[in-house]
C-alpha cells in the first residue's frame, strides 16, 4: 500500500485525493445523525460504516429501516446499490496490480471516489497514489464524522440542510468532468443521465445505477471507435489506454 515516489503527477493525485477525502468525509456526519434518528443504534451504525463502507448503500439501508421496511428489503436495496463497486473493481484492478492482503484492502477501499481519482490520472504511479490516498482518506474521515454525527444526534438538527451532500457531489464532478471531453464519453454520460433520470421514479434504489452502467457497456460495444466508418482510435480510447497503462 506504499504511495509511489513523488512526481508532479503523483503530487497532483495526492492533492486531489486529500480534497475529495475531506469533502466526502464531512458528509459522513449526515449518515451518523440520520442513522441514529432512524432507530439504528450507535454500534450498528459504526459497524455499517466500517464494514459496508459504501455511502449510497448505507443511506439506502437506513432509509428503508427508518420507513419501517423489512430487513430483507433493506439488505436488498443496499446490495443493489453496492453492486456498482464490483464494476469499479474491474476498472481499478489493472491499475493497482496488488496481491494478497493488499488486494483485500483495495477491495474494501474501492468506492466511487477512489475509483474516480485513480482513473483520472495520466500515469500508473499517480493512479495508484490517488487510489490509496483517496480510499484511506475517505475511510478515516467518513467513519470519524459518522461517529461524530451519531454521538451528536439531535443536536445537529437536520444535517441534510447543511449542503454537505452537494459538496461531495461537486468534488466528484470536478474529477469526472475532464474525462468528458471525447465525444464518446459525452455520449455515454448523456445516455446514462437520461436512463437514470427516467428510472429513478419507478424502480428501487440501485437499479438506475446498474442501468447507467449497462448503457456505458452497450455504447462501448456498438458506438464507432473512430471518426469515420473506417475508424481509428478515438480520444476516449487514447484516454482509456493511458489510464490503464
Amino acid at each position: 500500500m506504499n504511495v509511489p515516489s513523488s512526481t508532479p503527477a503523483v503530487r497532483a493525485a495526492v492533492r486531489q485525493g486529500v480534497s475529495v477525502s475531506v469533502a466526502t468525509g464531512l458528509y459522513g456526519v449526515s449518515f451518523g445523525a440520520l442513522s441514529v434518528a432512524a432507530g439504528v443504534g450507535l454500534a450498528p451504525t459504526m459497524a455499517l460504516s466500517l464494514l459496508m463502507f459504501s455511502g449510497g448503500s448505507q443511506f439506502a439501508l437506513v432509509g428503508v429501516v427508518g420507513a419501517a421496511g423489512t430487513p430483507v428489503a433493506a439488505i436488498a436495496t443496499a446490495t443493489l446499490l453496492g453492486l456498482r463497486n464490483t464494476l469499479y473493481g474491474a476498472v481499478v484492478s489493472p491499475l493497482l496490480e496488488v496481491r494478497g492482503w493488499r488486494r483485500l484492502a483495495a477491495a474494501q477501499l474501492t468506492i466511487d471516489e477512489s475509483t474516480a481519482v485513480a482513473v483520472a490520472q495520466p500515469e500508473p504511479a499517480a493512479s495508484r497514489a490517488g487510489f490509496w490516498v483517496t480510499g484511506v482518506g475517505v475511510f478515516v474521515l467518513w467513519n470519524t464524522f459518522v461517529l461524530l454525527g451519531a454521538l451528536a444526534g439531535d443536536a445537529l438538527g437536520d444535517p441534510r440542510a447543511w449542503g454537505l451532500d452537494a459538496a461531495a457531489a461537486a468534488a466528484f464532478l470536478a474529477l469526472v468532468w475532464p474525462r468528458l471531453a471525447p465525444r464518446r464519453a459525452q455520449l455515454v454520460a448523456a445516455l446514462a443521465v437520461v436512463a437514470t433520470a427516467a428510472l429513478v421514479p419507478f424502480v428501487p434504489p440501485g437499479i438506475p445505477v446498474l442501468a447507467a452502467a449497462a448503457v456505458a457497456v452497450v455504447v462501448g460495444l456498438v458506438a464507432p471507435r473512430g471518426p469515420g466508418a473506417a475508424g481509428g482510435p478515438t480520444d476516449a480510447d487514447d484516454t482509456d489506454r493511458e489510464a490503464v497503462r
